[in-house]
């Protein structure tokens, strides 16, 4: 159990971080914000090199900024044993975990082992093996009374959020058809990019980013928040049960080929590290980064989809396609060539639904919603509808960081996190792992 002092009941600077081994760059967009309870001193636990340096110099950045500039001071401890320094000294309460897969469970399992609140990014398990060890770490965590918790950023984009607001309109949309594993009720894609400009740089990526026994396949990384958005949409405030409501009926994986100059262009590193030399083929790296999972949830037929190539085509970018199947309306999100590469909702006449009744509920429905929000109504194409999102809805993915910490932060005060949210992270990472030992049942990756 939490010691009392460790209680947490909202006042400023209670939240004291523990950043460990942040070689991804969410770690640092949970502070890009200075929240109110947390503490500007952030104690950081790694090895020396340039996934630390690039940490703390966009902690810096956040420090210096001209607008709204923080004031982190972070206490950097260094060394080989960063981890069992870092259990050692407990100088914090949240540990924040978001970098190199292959430890994390491991770091999840110990962390809330010793009493310590954990936030981490996805994915929090990428096999079975690391699946068993989250599943005792959510035993571990209720004994021990401290939260263990995804960052899923997903459920604070606005078109998600409106989407699942006109789902539940069961005039307008119904309820959830069934679908086929063939034609499922739910379909998303979502297509990456391995090289991209950010800012007018390229991204940098670690080399281990393209080891999928450090980074995780494909299908059990992105695929993470696509699964918990269908749950979150289609079975909204549902706690369901992987033993029994999930069914994976297939799944299929396959590689991305990256030459070694593509390789030294994304991670600015010369040569295939040892630990890459047995996906290479004839000079070639063969990156275990796509994959598709048929499921069904509650007999639910879902399937989800995630491509990863290396660089999109210019004047392009990632493209997403969510196509969500109700009795009286169809509701879809696109992002491809006609959307600019931008997100855009669409809703079109469902199977149970006359035209007439079709366009007096979707009418109804943003009307309604005008009253709370800046949407509205024009043709599109295809029979869809657009609903049209105000610009000023579009507060950009890395703002979306600090309104998970925000709710994080208000279940360690409350103590009341919904009591599906345990659930459903186990289904989450039940059908991902489930998944990937299915593929690679069908196809070895090595």
């Amino acid at each position: 159990m939490q010691p009392k002092h460790e209680k947490f009941n909202g006042s400023e600077g209670e939240v004291r971080l523990i950043t460990v081994a942040p070689a991804h760059f969410h770690a640092a967009l949970l502070q890009k914000s200075m929240l109110r309870q947390l503490n500007y001193n952030v104690n950081v636990y790694a090895t020396e090199g340039p996934e630390l340096d690039n940490y703390l110099n966009l902690i810096n950045s956040f420090n210096t900024r001209e607008h709204n500039p923080t004031y982190w001071n972070p206490k950097v401890y260094t060394g080989n044993d960063f981890f069992e320094k870092m259990l050692s000294e407990k100088n914090g309460n949240v540990v924040v975990l978001a970098g190199n897969n292959k430890l994390k469970t491991d770091y999840i399992l110990r962390s809330v082992g010793a009493g310590l609140n954990v936030l981490a990014d996805k994915p929090m398990a990428i096999d079975e093996a690391s699946f068993e060890q989250l599943k005792n770490a959510f035993t571990l965590s209720a004994k021990n009374d401290v939260l263990l918790y995804d960052i899923m950023t997903e459920r604070y984009n606005f078109i998600n959020i409106l989407s699942r607001v006109l789902m539940q309109d069961k005039e307008l949309f119904g309820t959830i058809t069934k679908g086929t594993p063939e034609n499922p009720a739910v379909e998303m894609e979502s297509v990456h990019h391995f090289y991209k400009i950010v800012s007018g740089n390229p991204l940098t990526r670690p080399a281990w980013y393209y080891d999928v026994e450090q980074q995780g396949e494909g299908i059990v990384d992105v695929t993470t928040h696509l699964i918990d958005i269908v749950n979150w949409q289609c079975f909204p405030e549902v706690a369901l049960d992987y033993k029994k409501d999930v069914k994976v009926t297939d799944a299929n994986h396959s590689a991305t080929p990256i030459t070694l100059e593509q390789f030294r262009l994304s991670t600015k590193v010369e040569e295939f590290p040892d630990y890459l030399h047995k996906y290479v083929k004839d000079s070639v790296l063969y990156v275990y980064a796509n994959g598709n999972i048929s499921y069904q949830v509650k007999d639910v037929n879902v399937g989800i989809k995630v491509v990863w190539n290396y660089q999109a085509p210019n004047g392009t970018g990632d493209t997403h396609r969510t196509v969500i199947n109700g009795t009286k309306a169809t509701l879809l999100v696109l992002q491809g060539e006609e959307q600019g590469y931008k997100s855009k909702l669409y809703i079109k006449k469902g199977a149970d639904a006359t035209e007439s009744a079709f366009r007096e509920n979707i009418e109804r429905a943003i009307n309604d919603l005008k009253n709370i929000y800046p949407v509205s109504l024009k043709e599109a194409y295809d029979s869809m509808l657009e609903i049209e999102i105000s610009p000023s809805m579009d507060d950009g993915h890395e703002a979306h960081f600090s309104k998970v910490a925000e709710k994080y932060f208000n279940f360690l005060i409350t103590r009341e996190m919904p009591e599906w949210e345990v659930p459903n992270m186990l289904v989450k990472y039940y059908i991902t792992t489930t998944a990937l030992e299915m593929a690679r049942k069908k196809q070895p990756a090595f």
